[in-house]
């Protein structure tokens, strides 16, 4: 089975505290009934504080798409080749050793894309293989996970990376007093990610302390497109957000999980480390009620949520970065899982 050798989380250094954010993205609303709404859905989604991509003098109206990607391309790079760096390091591998690079995002435009611009700054084999990933939004790095994973199965002497990089910030839209784009200002936190896996053939695959993978799956919900996702003008990029994604995660979401873990004769309460996107509190409650579960299960979650924000693709990461660090005992069962536009679900069964 595909063994995860290291995994690491990375953020720009401009961090601030929640209620920081909140005041400076009043500022550019007129004073009013959209203000003191911002306030309270700031209020709502229990985050304390989120790194940024930029300072957070220089967000505003002012800036259009052409100046936002291209910031998101210079500041993505830079991210994205130190979090493939630190990665490599923890396990002991050489750049020129990977035989597959994945990267994700959902939030700038890159072609070449990412991993193709940083292949030469981080010393990637010439040769080495490239699967760019864009659209699966934040359910790409469960996604991205159980691509890699059907990779290293029919290669098992090879070792492959997943490299998601997310920017949210960028794509604010400073003067929409939409619910979608309030939400979205108040959630989600810049940041990268990096997991680094390899086949059974591999020879640290026996000596990695990481989880093996033991199957993962995906799910598209019929009838739901319209729910989640972006709307991409001129403008740049303007949250698409619908109020029942909650309800739809706890009712449809919450009976694939089953499903999938009684097909490896599990249930929920067999899991001991849910590896799940942090798409809200409310999500988290409803996911939790749904699969009668206390609140307590999915802490690392709200852990997360609290202290960068939802990083897109990259928070299940970040989840998991935690819980390796932790250290897991031997025979622990993990579930991670995400969810993006689709709507989707994906799944990955992990155990230590």
């Amino acid at each position: 089975m595909t063994r995860v050798l290291a995994v690491r989380s990375v953020f720009p250094p401009h961090r601030h505290r929640q209620s920081e954010i909140t005041e400076a993205l009043a500022r550019f609303l007129p004073p009013g009934p959209d203000t003191a709404l911002l306030r309270r859905v700031h209020d709502s989604v229990r985050v304390d504080s989120r790194h940024l991509a930029l300072p957070l003098e220089r967000y505003g109206p002012q800036n259009d798409f052409g100046t936002t990607n291209a910031l998101f391309l210079e500041t993505a790079l830079r991210l994205g080749t130190l979090a493939l760096e630190l990665t490599l390091a923890d396990a002991g591998l050489a750049p020129g050793e990977l035989d597959l690079v994945m990267s994700t995002t959902v939030t700038g435009l890159a072609t070449p894309s990412l991993e193709a611009r940083l292949a030469a700054r981080a010393g990637l084999r010439p040769d080495v293989r490239r699967v760019p990933l864009f659209g699966l939004g934040c359910a790409a790095g469960a996604a991205g996970v159980g691509h890699l994973h059907d990779h290293l199965a029919g290669r098992p002497g090879h070792a492959a990376l997943l490299l998601s990089t997310e920017l949210c910030s960028l794509t604010l839209q400073a003067t929409d007093t939409s619910m979608a784009n309030l939400v979205a200002g108040a959630l989600f936190g810049d940041g990268a990610g990096a997991l680094l896996a390899v086949g059974a053939g591999h020879p640290l695959h026996a000596s990695a302390a990481g989880p093996e993978v033991v199957a993962a799956r995906s799910r598209l919900y019929p009838g739901t497109e319209h729910l989640l996702g972006w709307d991409i003008g001129h403008w740049g990029m303007r949250m698409v957000l619908g109020r029942e994604l909650p309800d739809l995660v706890g009712l449809h979401v919450a009976e694939e999980i089953e499903s999938f873990l009684a097909a490896h004769d599990l249930k929920p309460a067999d899991v001991d480390a849910w590896i799940c996107h942090p798409g809200g509190p409310r999500i988290l409650d409803a996911l939790s009620g749904a699969l009668g579960l206390p609140e307590s299960a999915f802490a690392a979650s709200r852990r997360s949520l609290a202290a960068v924000g939802n990083l897109s693709s990259a928070s299940v990461l970040h989840i998991l970065d935690g819980f390796q660090n932790a250290g897991p005992a031997p025979g622990s069962v993990g579930l991670m899982l995400g969810f993006g536009p689709g709507f989707a679900s994906e799944l990955v069964l992990l155990r230590w």
